[in-house]
């Protein structure tokens, strides 16, 4: 047992001793760096990160008093063709006339091994560029020269910043890290919440170092006719804060299917200023909590007062109102109206970019302008209406409370059965379907008084996807039917979505594409706009590749183009939850004609699968007369979101499935 302990604290301190050897510094490319061929423990790497460090520094300025400096220092392995985006590199900014960011790179080259030589690239002005994202940020870009696979690239940059908001740190991405070194230096005079995310987490360690800065202040004197200035200088003492993370091999973070989100579970930490504490002075709080945080946003001048102004919807909504008692009618009268009335620009924010009276007249707004417009005239209409802060899913979840957690706003109506959720800015959406963006767990619901609630944004209610198909099989196996498909609640908006601009030719070539190369006519449409209702697509078809005729049988998968033949789950364990975005059914009801001279060799049995706590379940029953089979099957999930505890069970439960649905009824001659 000795022996043991001794050979493991071996291996630690070995360990240890080799991190504290590693010296990174730019241009310090090695031919070992070079000549390496794959990444040592991901082979399937297009690249790599070898080391990264960054430093956000809050530091004092004579001109603008305390300003955070960020240094970023990056080294890259390119390993394949694939990996040549990261060669291509890019850093937001804000670009305001009251609050502008500024983003240098410097020290940016390529490195290659020619004849055994290490050969530098230095990247030219030309391969700098700033680009407008919109109004309120820019980005800087670089694009590395001389790029090929072998190549390392390595960079740096700068953004400097009047405000003290420290940046998000990345530890994983979509590439494996080797070293990832993180280091913010904090004020005594500032408090940061800090929070770290994902399933592995670096090293920290923290500091106390003593600062010092030299405030000069001038004054100004008039003696009779004579005037001059004096200067004088204090020294401040103050203490800092140095908290660094070290993260070592830390793998990449690879996309599968149903994440909303692939950011919300890599590793990462995420600042966000609580208070400050300067001396004489009283401590000014910022994000202590929730509801201090609503009761900001509120009190912003684009936010609340914008759901106060009146004087330019109320002659159009009396009109349109009249006749309307129920809350239904009024909320869907108002829906219609405010999407009528006024285009999507785009952009997303809770804060109102043109203001609700602006956009109103100039029928254009951000998101803000339109959905604490329509929660105006909701209340107007006497029903209790209030702005919903959300995330939506590209922003990710938020981890603790602060402003920059939220980048959408939406309404809710709140009845004795529960809240109502709408959003104005989406063309197919109605009430309680709110756009996929929306779907990301919780909102913030804000009344009147600044209380708030969190609402639950994840729909309940399944949405169906039913289909019924009727066709028969000659002894050739060609294959010829009819369908109609009826899509209720999300998926109808989705089908919608998909329909929606497109040529009816160009949708159907890509529909005959996607099922097999089958042809289609007799195409028709139901409920195409009046979008409280299913949509419902009918066609007939026919199609060559549909079964297969080996020595005289038959073989068909009874599902046709509509078998699931992939199980979309692959990786042996999965640390974060699945996202379906919403509940939903799936059923069929098929019947299918044999060919005459045809009788069933071999017919799947049926079979039901059930996963615990009503999570789901797939049922499969076929019966035949025959000369005609008839298919019953159903899949049904009942919760959008499934944690990663559920993970091996629903795994399972996709691969029983689909060995069912891929399973062949075999056709013989008599």
């Amino acid at each position: 047992m000795k022996f043991i302990k001794l050979f493991s604290l071996s291996i630690l301190l070995s360990f240890i001793t080799n991190v504290k050897a590693q010296e990174f510094k730019l241009g310090k490319v090695s031919v070992a760096e070079l000549e390496q061929k794959v990444h040592p423990k991901d082979s399937s790497a297009v690249a790599a990160i070898l080391y990264t460090k960054g430093e956000a520094r809050i530091e004092y300025d004579s001109n603008d008093g305390f300003i955070t400096l960020t240094d970023v220092e990056t080294r890259i392995k390119i390993y394949k063709k694939e990996g040549y985006d990261w060669a291509n590199q890019k850093v937001w900014y804000y670009n305001q006339s009251s609050f502008k960011e500024r983003v240098f790179f410097t020290d940016a080259v390529t490195y290659n091994l020619v004849n055994g030589k290490i050969e530098k690239t230095k990247l030219k002005s030309d391969g700098t560029f700033d680009e407008v994202l919109n109004k309120y940020k820019g980005q800087k870009k670089i694009t590395m020269p001389n790029v090929k696979e072998g190549s390392v690239i390595e960079f740096r940059y700068t953004i400097k910043s009047p405000s003290k908001m420290i940046r998000d740190w990345d530890f994983q991405t979509s590439i494996p890290v080797n070293y990832s070194e993180f280091s913010t230096f904090i004020p005594e005079y500032y408090v940061y919440n800090s929070r770290q995310k994902g399933y592995i987490f670096p090293k920290t360690s923290t500091l106390k170092n003593p600062k010092s800065v030299m405030l000069t202040s001038k004054e100004r004197s008039d003696n009779g006719n004579v005037s001059h200035t004096t200067f004088s200088s204090d020294k401040v003492e103050y203490m800092e804060s140095q908290t660094t993370y070290k993260a070592i091999d830390f793998p990449a973070m690879k996309e599968e299917a149903f994440v909303n989100n692939i950011d919300n579970y890599i590793s990462s930490v995420e600042h966000e200023l609580s208070l400050t504490k300067f001396p004489n002075s009283p401590m000014k709080e910022y994000s202590t909590d929730w509801n201090s945080v609503v009761k900001t946003i509120y009190e912003y001048d684009d936010f609340g007062p914008e759901l106060n102004k009146t004087g330019y919807f109320e002659d159009d909504l009396k009109t349109l109102l009249a006749g309307k008692n129920t809350p239904e009618e009024k909320i869907w009268a108002i829906l219609n109206h405010v999407k009528a009335t006024v285009k999507w620009n785009e952009y997303f924010g809770y804060s109102c970019d043109s203001g609700v009276r602006k956009a109103y007249k100039e029928k254009t707004g951000n998101v803000a302008d339109i959905n604490l417009m329509l929660t105006a005239m909701l209340r107007y209409s006497g029903l209790t209406a209030n702005p919903v802060l959300v995330s939506t899913r590209s922003n990710g979840i938020a981890l603790f409370p602060n402003r920059n957690a939220f980048n959408y706003v939406i309404a809710a109506v709140e009845t004795p059965t529960g809240n109502i959720l709408i959003d104005a800015t989406e063309k197919f959406s109605t009430p309680n379907i709110l756009p996929l963006r929306v779907l990301n767990w919780s909102g913030r619901l804000i009344r009147k008084d600044g209380t708030s609630e969190e609402i639950d944004l994840m729909p309940s209610k399944p949405s169906s996807d039913n289909i019924f198909m009727n066709y028969s099989i000659d002894a050739e196996g060609k294959v010829t039917g009819k369908t109609r498909r009826q899509c209720t609640d999300y998926n109808a908006m989705v089908t919608r979505g998909n329909i929606d601009g497109v040529k009816e030719e160009e949708y159907l070539e890509k529909l005959e594409n996607l099922n097999n190369k089958i042809e289609i006519n007799e195409y028709a449409r139901t409920n195409e706009k009046d979008i409280l209702l299913p949509t419902v697509e009918t066609y007939s078809f026919t199609g060559n590749n549909l079964c297969e005729v080996i020595g005289g049988k038959i073989y068909v998968s009874p599902m046709l183009f509509f078998t699931d033949d992939k199980n979309p789950f692959k990786q042996e364990v999965r640390e974060y939850p699945v996202d379906f975005s919403y509940p939903f059914l799936d059923k069929y009801n098929i019947i299918i004609k044999i060919p005459e001279g045809f009788a069933i060799e071999t017919l799947p049995k049926a079979v039901i699968l059930n996963m615990e706590d009503n999570l789901g379940s797939f049922k499969f029953n076929i019966a035949s007369d025959g000369s005609t089979l008839q298919l019953n099957i159903q899949h049904q999930i009942n919760e959008a979101i499934v944690s990663a505890e559920k993970y091996e069970m629903l795994k399972e439960y996709y691969k029983g499935m689909i060995a069912k649905e891929t399973e062949k009824i075999v056709l013989k001659r008599i």
